[in-house]
């Protein structure tokens, strides 16, 4: 697992400038550690700032043996590309990583230790991420009685930014609330990753899911505040992995996540997404059962205006929050307060 003192270099090879990159995003964004490079022989010799929208200017290099010359220790794989599996075409590479003295963060399905483990030096490790570390036992809405508030990221798809809003309105909280105990409760490979705890949901047996994310929220109890990472949509036809999370944690509140202009799903123009009050108050009423369960209200809407420029980003939140009544901000683009600060009002 990664320690304060690791140097990373991110795997990025051919998708700087793809969505696939997003787990190498999410690091660049949100990592303590120290990262000297970015590998992607399709753009060596610029830096992240000019290939991608991020503003880093980490030097992108043409392979492992020139970034194991800045001094990186722990190699990331930052891609995550469509099902989540390794190409053999990478395995050379990375089992140079390993022979020049360097660990591995691996955040895809596919387990690299089983593959590449016997290659491993005294002091070196392979983190598959997204391999559970324990079974739960069976949700029982134990998290339903905790004091604190728990608010959990939904969407309307999947990939829309709702580990980067939750962890923004994390930030926003600690910095300027400091007398309160926030906690950020990662669900995916990148939350986990650059937090360093957490549960991969997606690699939990589907009678395990609420199970194993009752006992992340019930591990933070004494947190006043909780950021669940969302995952999936309850949209998407692909994506069981909302209810578990609004079962496991009992969720007080929501924050719906939403790409600014998108009017479909990604994966097939057919399936439009609905006009988004309903749509939130569909959240609300499967989070409570219908009242069942807790019920959840909703803070506002974080909305990903990255695809617009800036005028027409502002003009996208006001028209958003005429259409809905419910606040509306770009938490990466112009802060977190708007939103977070209902959470800790």
């Amino acid at each position: 697992m990664l320690q304060p003192h690791h140097r990373i270099a991110i795997y990025m090879e051919e998708n700087l400038d793809s969505d696939f990159g997003k787990m190498g995003f999410g690091v660049m964004r949100f990592s303590k550690n120290t990262i000297t490079c970015v590998i992607d022989s399709a753009n060596a010799g610029k830096t992240v700032r000019e290939v991608s929208s991020l503003p880093f200017d980490y030097p992108v290099l043409q392979d492992i043996d020139q970034a194991a010359q800045t001094g990186a220790n722990v190699l990331v794989i930052g891609i995550a590309p469509s099902g989540g599996r390794i190409p053999d075409s990478w395995l050379e590479p990375l089992n140079n990583a390993i022979q020049l003295g360097m660990s591995i963060v691996n955040g895809l399905h596919d387990p690299l230790h089983e593959r590449l483990g016997n290659n491993l030096k005294s002091g070196q490790w392979i983190w598959d991420v997204r391999q559970p570390a324990f079974t739960p036992a069976i949700a029982s809405a134990k998290a339903a009685s905790l004091p604190n508030k728990r608010i959990l990221m939904v969407g309307t798809d999947m990939a829309i930014g709702k580990m980067t809003a939750g962890l923004e309105i994390w930030k926003w909280i600690q910095n300027q609330h400091p007398n309160l105990n926030p906690e950020f409760l990662a669900t995916g490979q990148i939350g986990i990753t650059v937090t360093g705890k957490g549960i991969p949901l997606d690699g939990f047996k589907l009678d395990h899911a609420c199970g194993a994310v009752e006992a992340l929220v019930m591990g933070a109890a004494d947190a006043d505040i909780v950021i669940v990472e969302g995952q999936g949509s309850l949209l998407h036809p692909g994506s069981t992995a909302t209810l578990p999370l609004m079962r496991g944690a009992c969720p007080t509140h929501l924050v719906m996540c939403h790409r600014a202009s998108m009017t479909s799903l990604r994966i097939s123009g057919k399936i439009t997404i609905p006009p988004l009050k309903p749509f939130i108050q569909l959240n609300e009423q499967v989070a409570s059962a219908c009242g069942s369960l807790t019920s959840a209200s909703t803070i506002g809407i974080a909305l990903n205006t990255s695809l617009l420029d800036e005028a027409n980003a502002y003009q996208a939140i006001e028209d958003l929050e005429v259409e809905t009544g419910y606040p509306v901000q770009d938490v990466v683009r112009f802060g977190a307060g708007k939103l977070a600060s209902l959470i800790v009002q």
